[in-house]
């Protein structure tokens, strides 16, 4: 599950293509430094929320969001104004984030045409800050925003976001479809009181409605081809930790909208049809430019194997063209050509999967377009077709003959054959396997005969582990010291590389070690650390290191006791909340990890008294352990493995009971008794 080890999957989310929260990356420069607002009348709609009932919220909701609408006017297959207004009402400090409004756009196809905020204090007169007290800027803080120009965010403060006021904005955004689709995101983590979404579409056009994880809601015709779906009093949805992502269980409707005629280049209704459009949006991107015809024969030619010229084209990709982690073009989904990816060496996920299908192709192989959300649960089988359910683009290489153990990452295909799966922006994966954001997970395979939704593979648990083991010694006083190996494959050496990428001091590498021996002694010294792998991908990494702890054994009388489980904790207090489970738990993918730790007992002791085996085994996971004697040393073996990636929440109270069985075998002790 998301454990201590989480944090890879956090960074993983940095490492490939994902929406980023701007909310949190404000640019603080700005936002102190905004113009004074000046006082000016709130408009009629803000002021008609003073005196609204407040939506059903809690001690834990820092604000509400009283009114939200989206007015969206489709005015060609070129043209679409979109009008969105929000009106919050502040409860506690820690509401004053919603006063930064952001609003993020593509350029050139996208405009913030106009953009206004209002603050309505609980006393005295109305604040105002208009439009040209905002900023268009770069995504402040991603790394290498500077370098991109094709998105922008429009920034504005509204001022005053005091608990027991009202702020709210309305901002419009003009643009030139290259699809026609919109999603109305309207349920959140705070309580609404109404929300609506307005289209207007003009004469003989159509549109596909689709809700998801929400009951349909009728609309009202508004007028002429125009429509109004109302939505009151919606659950704000409360985070829990490891739960799926949001948008797998938030309301959300999906919007296509159809010219006269049915189906056009830019709007689609089936998988297949998306497909389809995205091959015509990507069309001529991976043409080859006469550098990258030179540099495929440059890498590929002393390889001898068709498995080793794709793992070193592969190579360079991922570690040679620099990963900028915005979601650029239509969707995110429209990519650089292959030539300016090379030249000028950086790109997303789009780029680095452009270019890297354009290397294959030099060297004669297949590749095909996946499209993907890296947050696994975000799209399901039942998803309907929309470009917004993605946010990620790797590739899918056809592999045909070749028979290479080490290409774990694959499926075959009913016409194309044994396929691999290949994340380039994921530069600390090696070639061949994919990390656990990707596996059973969603993505639409782009094929020369449109989309097709397949399911990509998971990978056994033994390919994400940690195989630990420990020769150690115990003496009269209590003071255990040796030496440990741990050795580490999948996510689980991902996690660690991520972690030591820029660190360059030897003293800091020892860190990861320290807050691991840190979680399990309490007090210890490293005599000697080793980092195994550290640049070697394809290589297991490793970590090698000698401890000594004082007083690990704890004198009873004439007794010793000691904790076989020396290092390591694999039990978690997540379920132990007062408040009752709501969402599934998910675990960050397949794990197996071994333990083994021989103790030799002191001159003088011999062993009195074992823990018992531990035997668990459910559906999701199991957790297997032992406790031997033999010639004066006790040897703990254990195995925990993950076997399913998501637990719903009937089955929680297993899932705490598991973890409780866990706990209780990491916190046994075994008994000696002075030898006579």
């Amino acid at each position: 599950m998301k454990n201590k080890l989480y944090f890879c999957q956090r960074a993983q989310r940095r490492v490939t293509e994902m929406k980023i929260n701007v909310g949190i990356v404000l640019l603080i420069g700005f936002l102190a430094t905004a113009p004074a607002a000046l006082a000016g009348d709130a408009p009629p709609w803000m002021h008609a929320m003073v005196n609204a009932p407040l939506p059903a919220h809690d001690e834990k909701d820092d604000a509400v969001l009283l009114y939200s609408e989206r007015n969206v006017n489709v005015q060609s297959a070129d043209k679409i104004k979109t009008v969105v207004r929000q009106v919050y009402k502040i409860l506690r400090p820690g509401g004053r984030e919603h006063g930064d409004v952001f609003v993020p756009f593509s350029s050139p196809l996208e405009k913030v045409t106009s953009l206004h905020g209002w603050c309505i204090p609980a006393q005295g007169k109305d604040y105002e800050v208009k439009d040209k007290e905002a900023s268009e800027v770069s995504f402040p803080k991603v790394d290498g925003s500077e370098l991109i120009s094709d998105l922008k965010v429009k920034l504005l403060k509204i001022p005053a976001p005091d608990p027991g006021n009202i702020i709210g904005y309305e901002y419009e955004l003009e643009e030139q479809p290259l699809l026609l689709e919109d999603t109305w995101n309207f349920q959140h983590e705070l309580p609404v009181g109404e929300s609506r979404y307005s289209v207007q579409l003009p004469p003989g056009w159509e549109f596909r409605a689709a809700w998801m994880n929400y009951a349909e809601v009728k609309p009202v015709q508004a007028g002429s081809n125009s429509w109004t779906w109302i939505v009151t009093n919606v659950k704000g949805l409360r985070k829990e930790d490891e739960m799926p992502p949001m948008r797998g269980f938030s309301g959300q409707l999906i919007m296509s909208f159809f010219p006269p005629g049915g189906s056009a280049a830019k709007a689609f209704s089936t998988w297949k049809d998306m497909g389809v459009w995205y091959r015509n949006l990507i069309s001529g991107r991976i043409d080859a430019s006469p550098q990258i015809k030179q540099k495929a024969m440059e890498l590929t030619a002393s390889v001898p194997t068709v498995s080793g010229k794709m793992r070193a084209l592969a190579n360079f990709v991922q570690h040679d063209i620099r990963y900028v982690a915005i979601e650029l073009g239509i969707g995110n989904l429209k990519p650089h050509p292959a030539a300016d990816v090379f030249s000028h060496r950086y790109g997303d996920c789009k780029d680095k999967a452009t270019l890297m299908g354009s290397l294959l192709h030099e060297i004669g192989v297949d590749s095909y377009y996946m499209v993907v959300n890296n947050e696994r649960g975000s799209v399901g089988a039942d998803t309907p077709a929309h470009v917004g359910a993605f946010n990620h683009v790797i590739i899918a290489i056809r592999l045909g003959d070749i028979n290479d153990p080490s290409l774990i990452a694959t499926m075959q295909h009913p016409k194309l054959g044994k396929i691999l799966f290949f994340d380039p922006t994921n530069e600390l994966t090696p070639f061949g396997q994919i990390g656990g954001y990707l596996q059973s997970n969603y993505a639409l395979l782009v094929t020369p005969d449109g989309g097709e939704l397949v399911e990509l593979p998971r990978q056994p648990a033994s390919m994400n582990s940690i195989h630990r083991t420990a020769k150690l010694t115990l003496d009269s006083t209590g003071k255990l010291k040796g030496d440990v190996q741990e050795t580490r494959i999948g996510d689980r050496a991902w996690s660690e590389r991520w972690a030591l990428r820029n660190v360059t001091k030897d003293s800091d590498r020892v860190k990861p070690i320290e807050s691991l021996l840190a979680g399990s002694l309490s007090n210890f010294q490293i005599t000697k650390a080793i980092v195994v792998n550290l640049t070697q991908t394809d290589q297991p990494f490793g970590f090698n290191y000698s401890f000594e702890a004082l007083n690990y054994a704890k004198n009873a009388g004439d007794l010793l006791l000691v904790r076989p489980r020396v290092l390591g904790q694999k039990a978690s207090s997540i379920l132990e909340t007062k408040e009752a489970r709501s969402f599934p738990i998910e675990f960050e993918g397949p794990v197996k990890d071994v333990d083994t730790f021989e103790i030799k007992v002191p001159d003088g002791y011999q062993v009195d008294d074992l823990p018992p085996p531990v035997d668990a085994d459910f559906n999701f996971a199991s957790y297997h352990s032992k406790t031997e004697a033999k010639d004066n040393v006790i040897t703990y073996t254990r195995t925990f493995e993950v076997k399913e990636l998501s637990v719903p929440v009937k089955q929680a109270d297993e899932l705490k009971k598991f973890y409780r069985i866990v706990a209780g075998d990491e916190r046994n002790t075994a008994v000696l008794k002075t030898a006579k």
